[in-house]
């Protein structure tokens, strides 16, 4: 088994993005940093980091492995630190991510940490715009629901958004139960979709996955937020597909009802990005460690 010495210099090239970065912060010599990461592949039996100019890249294994090491080892910082109450947290931390995830469970998430001191600024918006807000280094943290590419951008899996193909009751009532079991696109083609953007980016990907094709179903309206959304389809102005963290109230309240029962359901990786080699910053850990955490609980969105 790995020595908590091993983990937490991996933990530190994984959240610097270079060798360099890493010793710099733990106080010790590159070649120190170097041979721990050597000795720590040599007993998991695995490469860990791809060298690049940029720094180093974390292998999937790496991803998974820090996603399962850092609660423990930073908890295990806070209590050998730690008095009875929680540390203060100082500065400000940047977050990005999508309205509605935001909003329903991000920040409610990190609201505890304000308490401690911690000023959060967020920033909303679309994944691809903020993604480069953080490789330019404008933001600390974005909740991604596109997986970074950018090789300034560091990324863990977060949580699955699980997706639903939803409506009224009244709109559920006028398709064919028959013809929905046997020809779902046909007998849903007349419905009236309620949609996120004009290119339908959610629905068209649910149509594709379960019915193979693009949706030929009239566009009834497009609105820029998934919560609009749901409620012109409470409405009645449609049938759309909207994330089940999203919908669940609203399908438990009876004012939508799930259309199409998938053997699998659509999903969606939402990932938690940093920027590689960004300074070290306590409060962006803390932030970052508890959206892990949080998500966790979360199961599926």
């Amino acid at each position: 088994m790995p020595s908590l010495d091993l983990l937490a210099t991996f933990l530190e090239i994984y959240r610097a993005g270079s060798l360099s970065a890493a010793a710099q912060r733990l106080g010790v010599t590159q070649p120190a940093v170097t041979g721990q990461l050597a000795r720590l592949e040599e007993q998991i039996g695995e490469r860990l980091f791809v060298r690049s100019r940029q720094g180093v890249a974390p292998t999937p294994r790496a991803a998974a492995l820090a996603t399962r090491v850092s609660l423990h080892l930073d908890g295990l910082r806070d209590v050998l630190g730690s008095t009875e109450t929680e540390p203060a947290l100082r500065g400000t931390v940047r977050i990005g991510g999508a309205a509605e995830a935001m909003t329903v469970r991000v920040l409610p998430a990190l609201a505890p940490l304000t308490a401690r001191g911690l000023y959060l600024h967020v920033t909303l918006g679309l994944a691809q715009d903020l993604l480069a807000e953080l490789a330019e280094g404008r933001l600390d943290l974005v909740v991604s629901a596109v997986r970074p590419t950018h090789p300034a951008v560091l990324a863990v899996p977060l949580v699955d958004e699980e997706f639903l193909l939803v409506g009224a009751p009244a709109t559920a009532h006028t398709v064919d139960a028959d013809r929905l079991r046997t020809a779902p696109a046909d007998a849903l083609a007349a419905l009236p979709l309620v949609a996120y953007s004009e290119d339908l980016p959610i629905v068209r990907r649910y149509w594709r996955s379960e019915f193979g094709q693009r949706p030929a179903n009239p566009v009834a309206l497009v609105v820029p937020d998934l919560r609009a959304v749901l409620a012109a389809v409470e409405a009645g102005a449609g049938v759309s597909v909207l994330p089940h963290y999203l919908v669940e109230p609203a399908l438990a309240a009876g004012s939508v009802v799930q259309l199409h029962e998938p053997e699998v359901a659509p999903l969606n990786t939402l990932y938690l990005a940093t920027r590689r080699g960004a300074p070290a910053n306590p409060a962006t850990t803390v932030v970052r460690d508890r959206l892990i955490e949080a998500a966790a609980q979360w199961g599926g969105l």
